[in-house]
C-alpha cells in the first residue's frame, strides 16, 4: 500500500465512520486514498465532511467524540491547514477530548526551508496536544496512526497530531496489518492507573468519613463523562441518598431532572448549588479539578467540609488546587462500584433526611428565576420553552458568553453527553461545528446549537455546513447586540466603560445570511407573545432551521462569583433570593484576578 492507502485503512480498522477535513496540496494523496474507499461498495463507507474553515473541521471532530465518546477525526493539509486547528487542539486538550488530527506536511527534504505552506507543525502542537508525531521514516506510519488512535482514547483522554509529508503518504511498502510504537512509559503508567482498585481497607476509610457526614455532597466533573462512569455514579448516589452538584463539564453526570441533582455549581451555577456546596460537611468530588471557575477562593471553598475524597484518573489533580483526605486514582467506573459493594455488604445505611430537606428547602428559596413580567424577550424563557418541548433529551450545543450560560442554568440533561460546550478554554465559534460533528455522530437525535450574535460570527461559514449536507440541525441565536458576558463585566468591574462590547452598530442580518446558505426555514422572533408558538414551530421543522431571537440586552447572568471571590460573595441580582440580602456588596477583584 502507499502511505496514505494505510492511513485511511487504519482509520476503517479503527471503526471511524465519518472525517472532518478541508483538502490541500501536501494532504492530496490521503484525500485521494479517501475517495477510492468509498467509491468502493464492499467496504464501509467513510464520508468525509467539508467545512468552511479547518478551525470548523476541529470542532465538528470534537462535537463527534464529545456527543459518541468516540475519537473524532480531523484531516488537513499543511500550512494554514494544520495551524486552524491549533484552537480546536488546544479546546479538546482542555476539556479532556478525544481526537486525532491528521496533517498533511511538505516533503520531508523541504522541511525547514521555508518551503510553500510549511509550519513547524509539532513544534506549534507540541504545547497543545496529548501528543504530537513527526513521521519521517514511512516504515513507520503505520505502526504511528494505530498508536496515535490509542493515546488519543486512553488515560485523560486527549487530541493526538500526526504530522504526515507528503513523501511518506506516497511511499508504497508492506501493510502489516498489526503493530503499534513502543511506548514503555506510557502503557506503564497507564497499566499502574487502570490496575489500581480500591482496596477493603481504603473502602473502610471512605464509608469512616461517610458515616461520620451529616451532610455529604458529590461534587462531579467532566472526568466521569470522559470515563463512561455516568451510570456507576448515579448508583453511588442512589444507593447512599448522597445529592450530587456538577460542573460546567459534568452536566448529565447525573439526572438535572433527579431529587438528587442539585445542579451546576461555580462562577454562574445555581445559588441553591453553591450554598449547598457551602453547608456540606463532606465534600465528594469525582473526575472534578478544582478549577478557578469553581473554587475562585479555594481555602474557602466548601468551607465546612471537614473532609474531602478526591477520585481521578489523573494523579496530577490530586491535592493540586485543594487538598484532600482521601484519594484515589484509577478508572472511575471500578472505583465507583467498588464503593457501592463495599457499601452494600457492610450494610452502611445513614438518615440524610434532613439534609435532604434542607437541599430541597434551597431549591425552592434560592431557585432560579428572571423578570417574567418583562415586555422584553428574556434568553432564560426562550430556553424554557425549548426545554420544554425536548424534555432533557435533546443535543444541545453552545457557543460561549451569556447563552452558554444560560443554556446550563435552564437545560435539563437526562443523560450524560448532550451537553457539548467549550468549558476550559471558552472558545466563541464553538457551537455550530460542535452541532454539525454531533449530528453526524447522532443521525437520528435532535441538535440544537444555542449561539450568540457574536460567538456564532467566529464560524458562521459554517451554516452552509449544515445545508449542504441537509442536516437537521437547529440553530438559535439570542441576539443582544454585542458580547454580553464582556459587557456584563464591564459594568460590574469597569464602570460601565463598554470597550469594543457593543456591536448594536452592525449590519449583520442573520436572517439574509441564513437564507443565503440554503436554509429554507429562518425567521427572526422579536415578540414576545409569539414566542411559545414559534418555537415549537422550529423544533418540529423537519430540516436546517435558524431562529434569531431579539433578547433584552440587559439581560445579565446570574448567579454570578467574582473572580477569586468565595461562595459568600455572590452576587444574585434582582430576581434570584440571596441569602445574605443584607450584606453589602463584596469588593471587586483585583485587575490581575480579572476575566
Amino acid at each position: 500500500m502507499t502511505g496514505a492507502e494505510m492511513i485511511v485503512q487504519i482509520l476503517a480498522d479503527e471503526g471511524v465512520d465519518v472525517l472532518f477535513g478541508y483538502s490541500g496540496g501536501a494532504i492530496l494523496p490521503t484525500y485521494d486514498a479517501v475517495f477510492v474507499h468509498n467509491a468502493d461498495p464492499s467496504r464501509p463507507p467513510m464520508p468525509l465532511i467539508v467545512p468552511a474553515n479547518e478551525q470548523g473541521a476541529g470542532f465538528m471532530a470534537a462535537g463527534y467524540a464529545r456527543a459518541t465518546g468516540r475519537v473524532g477525526v480531523c484531516v488537513v493539509t499543511s500550512g494554514p491547514g494544520a495551524t486552524n486547528t491549533i484552537t480546536p487542539v488546544r479546546d479538546s486538550m482542555a476539556d479532556s477530548v478525544p481526537m486525532v488530527v491528521i496533517c498533511g506536511q511538505v516533503p520531508t527534504a523541504a522541511i525547514g526551508s521555508d518551503a510553500f505552506q510549511e509550519a513547524p507543525v509539532s513544534t506549534l502542537m507540541g504545547s497543545v496536544a496529548k501528543h504530537v508525531f513527526l513521521v519521517t521514516d514511512p516504515t513507520r506510519l503505520e505502526a504511528t496512526v494505530r498508536t496515535a488512535f490509542e493515546i488519543a482514547r486512553t488515560g485523560r483522554p486527549g487530541p493526538v497530531v500526526i504530522d504526515v509529508p507528503k513523501d511518506v503518504q506516497n511511499w508504497s511498502g508492506p501493510f502489516l496489518g498489526e503493530g503499534t510504537l513502543p511506548l514503555p512509559g506510557y502503557r506503564s503508567r497507564l497499566s499502574q492507573v487502570e490496575s489500581q482498585r480500591l482496596d477493603a481497607a481504603q473502602c473502610e476509610a471512605f464509608f469512616a468519613m461517610l458515616g461520620e457526614s451529616r451532610r455529604p455532597m458529590l461534587y462531579v466533573g467532566g472526568g466521569v463523562v470522559a470515563g463512561e462512569a455516568s451510570a456507576a455514579l448515579r448508583e453511588f448516589s442512589d444507593a447512599f441518598g448522597i445529592p450530587a452538584v456538577t460542573t460546567l463539564m459534568g452536566i448529565g453526570a447525573i439526572d438535572t431532572t433527579s431529587d438528587r441533582a442539585m445542579r451546576m455549581l461555580g462562577m454562574h451555577g445555581a445559588a441553591y448549588a453553591n450554598y449547598a456546596v457551602d453547608d456540606c460537611d463532606f465534600l465528594i468530588a469525582v473526575g472534578a479539578r478544582f478549577d478557578d471557575r469553581v473554587a475562585g477562593d479555594p481555602k474557602r471553598f466548601a468551607k465546612n467540609a471537614r473532609h474531602i475524597a478526591h477520585l481521578d484518573i489523573d494523579s496530577s489533580e490530586i491535592n493540586k488546587v485543594k487538598r484532600v483526605s482521601w484519594s484515589h486514582v484509577g478508572l472511575l467506573p471500578e472505583a465507583l462500584s467498588a464503593l457501592t459493594a463495599h457499601g452494600r455488604v457492610t450494610g452502611f445505611s445513614r438518615d440524610w433526611s434532613e439534609w435532604h430537606t434542607h437541599c430541597a428547602e434551597l431549591r425552592r428559596v434560592h431557585a432560579m428565576n428572571y423578570d417574567r413580567a418583562s415586555e422584553q424577550i428574556q434568553p432564560y424563557y426562550v430556553i424554557e420553552e425549548i426545554n420544554r418541548l425536548t424534555k432533557g433529551e435533546a443535543i444541545i450545543s453552545t457557543g460561549v458568553g451569556q447563552h452558554q450560560m444560560w443554556a446550563a442554568q435552564y437545560f435539563d440533561f437526562r443523560l450524560p453527553r448532550l451537553w457539548l460546550t467549550s468549558g476550559s478554554m471558552g472558545t466563541m465559534g464553538f457551537g455550530l461545528p460542535a452541532a454539525i460533528g454531533a449530528q453526524f455522530g447522532h443521525p437520528d437525535r435532535l441538535v440544537i446549537d444555542i449561539d450568540g450574535d457574536a460567538s456564532i460570527r467566529m464560524n458562521l461559514g459554517e451554516l452552509e455546513t449544515v445545508t449542504t449536507y441537509n442536516l437537521p440541525v437547529k440553530v438559535v441565536v439570542l441576539n443582544n447586540f454585542g458580547d454580553g458576558m464582556v459587557r456584563q463585566w464591564q459594568k460590574l468591574f469597569f464602570k460601565g466603560r463598554m470597550s469594543a462590547s457593543d456591536k448594536s452598530l452592525h449590519k449583520k442580518d442573520f436572517i439574509k445570511a441564513a437564507q443565503a446558505d440554503g436554509y429554507v426555514w429562518a425567521k427572526r422572533l422579536d415578540a414576545k407573545a409569539d414566542v411559545p408558538a414559534v418555537i415549537e414551530e422550529f423544533i418540529s421543522y423537519p430540516g436546517p432551521a435558524f431562529l434569531e431571537v431579539i433578547i433584552d440586552p440587559d439581560a445579565g447572568v446570574y448567579p454570578m462569583v467574582g473572580p477569586g471571590q468565595p461562595y459568600e460573595a455572590m452576587i444574585t441580582g434582582d430576581h434570584i433570593v440571596s441569602r445574605s440580602p443584607g450584606e453589602a456588596p463584596p469588593p471587586p477583584p483585583g485587575a490581575s484576578e480579572m476575566f
